[in-house]
């Protein structure tokens, strides 16, 4: 039976995240009812991990395995015609028997908008944060080399988050500003619940002077979720890429 890996792109504003919840309609939901009308059969379709609601992807990677012999084509074509306007099949191709998504997957990477302007910006509402005061970005630039490295990253996570480890590997925290656009790029080996949202909102904090670049540190050591900065809003994380091991990513570009 081949297993299929899928590059799925969504605008997640009026979903309820990418996982099946039983309040709201779910990414995945959605995807796994397209490809019913594909399959003549319901098979479920997992993820690298989950989004939040509201949030984004640009390549959101999942597999699923199925009896039916489809031309790769069949399952990009075929399922992007029962998909609403806001999520599409990017690619599909056939990975090895076993191959499991997010336990594979070696790092991914995630980029936050924050439009700095007291001036609103209509058209990045959806997909921004707009933060009005002036940000010092050399400071938030300071506090972000903080996170890099294994730590753990209790204080950095939502209250409900159930993982049975807070430690995590960050690989790179890039901060850039073109105009009033300032992006957040965190690549890293895994994420806790609202992790990267956290983390932003306290380089924000940082920008606005409530915090130092020094009390990043403090932060990873007390592991204290009350005393870091606020959970940035949902819209503006966006899921950009998940890394495979050399010999997936080969395979990846057969669709």
């Amino acid at each position: 039976m081949p297993t299929i890996l899928l590059t799925i792109s969504y605008d997640g504003t009026k979903y309820s995240g990418w996982q099946v919840q039983p309040n709201g309609l779910a990414v995945q939901q959605v995807v796994e009812d397209a490809f019913e009308q594909v399959l003549g059969e319901r098979v479920p379709v997992r993820s690298s991990g989950r989004t939040d609601a509201g949030v984004h992807a640009r390549a959101m990677a999942a597999s699923f395995s199925t009896s039916r012999e489809l031309p790769l084509r069949a399952f990009v074509e075929g399922a992007n015609r029962f998909l609403p306007a806001d999520i599409a099949i990017q690619s599909a191709c056939i990975v090895p028997e076993g191959f499991k998504p997010i336990t594979m997957a070696h790092a991914k990477h995630y980029r936050y908008t924050i439009i700095n302007s007291s001036v609103r910006a209509p058209l990045d509402r959806l997909y921004s944060w707009q933060v009005r005061e002036p940000l010092d970005l050399g400071a938030m630039e300071e506090g972000a080399s903080r996170f890099v490295g294994s730590h753990d990253f209790a204080a950095f996570r939502a209250s409900n988050c159930v993982a049975r480890t807070t430690v995590r590997r960050i690989d790179s925290v890039r901060i850039t500003r073109e105009g009033a656009r300032i992006t957040v790029d965190v690549i890293g080996g895994g994420f806790l619940k609202n992790m990267v949202r956290v983390m932003v909102g306290t380089l924000v904090d940082i920008g606005k002077g409530r915090f130092t670049p020094s009390d990043i540190e403090r932060l990873l050591q007390e592991g204290d979720r009350r005393e870091a900065g606020s959970t940035a809003p949902a819209c503006g994380l966006c899921l950009i890429q998940v890394v495979y091991p050399e010999k997936f990513t080969s395979l990846q570009e057969g669709a």
